[in-house]
């Protein structure tokens, strides 16, 4: 091993998250990871390459004294094969340390020479040196999983992005002049200080509607979002399972308890957000 090969390995090793990677299914298998499982490592990655590996270096016990137990710990080559997601592009060769499980032999998978989606953030100075995001940011290459991933990250990077809900700020319900007529408005605080509203209109003799808008003002044409869509991700995958007790306040018992009922009719249609992966 070189002096720069040594030198780029303990800057890796000093920031690697020690945790156990899975990998996940080859070509001509039912694919398990879902689309929540997808958008958690793509949300959460500035940098997302499709690489093939060049070189995996095993390392030392005495120097991955962090490694869980069952892993084996690598520094690994990658050679470049397209920037998925990137604002400062990317090199030929990245590099970063992984903690491969291993089997009941004793024996970690072999990676060289095969492909994957490699979900990083960059690691010090220089260029293609990477951090992966989560222990299991290192996800066998596939064309459906690259397509899949691809099109998570144009909707991430649109200018109408859905953006991280943090919490629900406050909800109310207000009702019609006919009874069974009434409107219940639900605001979201996110990340980014963009907010989102979920409106449910409740019409006599129709079925009740609800639906979704992205900034200040409540937006007339707004729907509900489509399954397997961003704006469906941070709406089914992390609103609380109720309406917490204070976004109720100052509403009158009646107006709180259909605001509740409300809330529960947009989370049985957004539907359980399915991982394969733990968080």
């Amino acid at each position: 091993m070189n002096h720069q090969f040594t030198k780029l390995f303990l800057v890796l090793l000093i920031t690697i998250s020690a945790q156990k990677p899975a990998f996940g299914q080859g070509p001509g298998t039912i694919d398990p990871l879902q689309y929540a499982d997808l958008a958690d490592l793509s949300t959460k990655a500035s940098t997302i390459v499709h690489a093939t590996v060049k070189r995996a270096v095993k390392i030392n016990d005495e120097r991955a004294l962090s490694a869980p137990i069952g892993t084996q710990r690598y520094y690994v080559e990658a050679e470049t094969n397209a920037l998925i997601r990137g604002a400062r592009g990317i090199p030929g060769t990245i590099r970063y340390v992984i903690d491969l499980p291993l089997d009941e032999r004793g024996r970690a998978p072999k990676i060289k020479k095969k492909s994957f989606i490699v979900f990083a953030r960059p690691n010090g100075r220089e260029n293609g040196q990477l951090q992966l995001v989560a222990k299991d940011a290192q996800i066998m290459w596939t064309p459906l999983r690259d397509s899949r991933v691809k099109a998570i990250v144009r909707e991430i990077l649109s200018l109408n992005a859905a953006p991280g809900i943090e919490r629900i700020g406050s909800a109310f319900h207000v009702p019609g002049t006919i009874i069974g007529e009434g409107e219940t408005q639900i605001f979201m605080e996110t990340d980014s200080n963009v907010p989102i509203s979920i409106s449910v209109l409740s019409r006599d003799g129709q079925r009740k509607t609800w639906a979704v808008s992205l900034g200040e003002i409540v937006d007339e044409a707004a729907r509900a979002p489509a399954k397997n869509s961003l704006l469906w991700y941070r709406l089914a995958c992390f609103l609380p399972d109720d309406l917490p007790y204070d976004s109720l306040d100052g509403q009158s018992p009646a107006n709180a308890d259909q605001a509740r009922r409300d809330y529960q009719m947009v989370r049985r249609d957004l539907g359980p957000c399915p991982r394969s992966r733990a968080l």
